[in-house]
């Protein structure tokens, strides 16, 4: 039962990242859906498949690909981000509002 559910959540979470690289708009965006949502769908698939081969105890060439995998996703995504910085890439996204309201204007007395 937990590697059906562990390979639906990861099977799941990969096609959300997949799309959300096929979907948003701009490079920035789309280092999103590969670097979150992929890599821990991956992660959930690789579980299941320690689970599943696991007889004599864990597979240590799935417990490497898991490692590696967590430890270069943001890595890569970092640098993918840092090189559309030195290119010079603009995203579509809009500024986030900070909150802050303008000061009301001074009341000439």
């Amino acid at each position: 039962m937990l590697i059906a559910i562990s390979l639906i959540a990861g099977a799941g979470f990969t096609l959300i990242g997949s799309l959300g690289l096929w979907r948003l708009p701009d490079l920035y965006m789309r280092l999103h859906g590969p670097s979150k949502a992929t890599t821990l769908g991956l992660g959930c698939l690789l579980v299941a498949s320690m689970l599943h081969f696991s007889r004599s105890g864990w597979s240590l060439q799935e417990l490497l690909v898991t490692f590696f995998l967590l430890l270069t996703a943001p890595i890569s995504a970092q640098l993918l981000a840092r090189a559309g910085l030195a290119r010079r890439v603009h995203s579509q996204a809009k500024a986030p509002d900070d909150g802050h309201a303008a000061p009301p204007a001074a009341a000439d007395d």
